[in-house]
């Protein structure tokens, strides 16, 4: 089998991962946000990123921040999945002492390079990353992702305009545009456009992919992986990809599916997983 045939089958997972979370858990997450970046999050912890889930601290380990924070239901899938964590801990995601929280915790989960959740931090302290590695000579890529709602924030424009001026060339951005944020349309409540020309201004490598297209997920992330620049990633998703009665719909937000609802998205899944398999 192919690697993006086996990568699509992983983001299947992630995406059963995401939904069953609520669920077994007993609470809310955030689904749609989380299944918007499913593909990219799999792609990078599956065939990008240089990590070891033997050794979370190796210290020329590349680095990942995820700035929606909100969205770590994907993050979680695909630190279990790569072997950082048991599964169990899935199913104990938000509670108590649990080590996997409502925002990640790098005091709590293995595999989590930086604490998120106030949003618009993410890249502020992903450039901080890049900077540090810079100064020891460590070779290794600091790749942030942020949502599109995330990037109204003030600090995420600092970051922006000083990363390219003080030569962050292993820094690596992702932009998850899904055109919708927890309260609206992106586009009606903070226009981001044009925003491919608002990188560019400010010296970043700007390209654009199509975030929820495996093979062309793969292809943009290697490309600005081995480009010695401050890269930055436009990738148009859908937000809640996967299922359809989820996708661009803002009510799934972070929804706790009914028994109903979650039978119907696995078997959407479990269809998808056969076309890939059949192709």
């Amino acid at each position: 089998m192919d690697k993006i045939r086996e990568l699509e089958l992983q983001a299947v997972q992630t995406r059963r991962d995401i939904l069953n979370q609520g669920p077994r858990c007993g609470c809310r997450v955030h689904v749609a946000p989380a299944l918007s970046c499913a593909d990219i999050l799999t792609a990078l912890y599956f065939d990008v990123l240089k990590i070891d889930a033997a050794d979370p601290q190796r210290r020329d380990r590349d680095r990942f921040v995820i700035s929606k924070g909100h969205a770590c239901p994907a993050l979680y899938s695909v630190l279990c999945r790569r072997g950082y964590f048991p599964e169990e801990y899935l199913w104990s995601a938000k509670q108590l002492h649990s080590k996997l929280q409502g925002h990640p915790d790098m005091r709590k989960t293995p595999g989590i390079d930086m604490t998120s959740g106030s949003l618009g931090n993410g890249i502020s302290t992903g450039f901080g990353i890049a900077m540090g590695l810079n100064y020891q000579k460590i070779d290794a890529k600091v790749f942030v992702l942020l949502g599109d709602g995330d990037s109204q924030e003030g600090i995420v424009w600092e970051a922006l305009m000083a990363a390219p001026n003080k030569g962050c060339r292993n820094l690596k951005i992702i932009i998850d545009y899904n055109h919708l944020q927890s309260s609206g349309s992106v586009d009606k409540i903070m226009n981001m456009e044009p925003l491919a020309d608002k990188l560019r201004a400010f010296n970043w490598n700007v390209t654009e992919m199509r975030g929820n297209d495996m093979a062309d997920v793969v292809k943009t992330l290697h490309t600005a992986y081995d480009t010695d620049a401050p890269c930055a990633i436009i990738a148009h998703t859908t937000k809640g990809k996967g299922v359809s009665f989820i996708e661009n719909n803002n009510a799934w937000h972070s929804k706790l599916p009914t028994e109903a609802e979650l039978t119907a998205a696995m078997a959407e899944l479990d269809q998808a997983e056969r076309a890939i398999r059949e192709r």
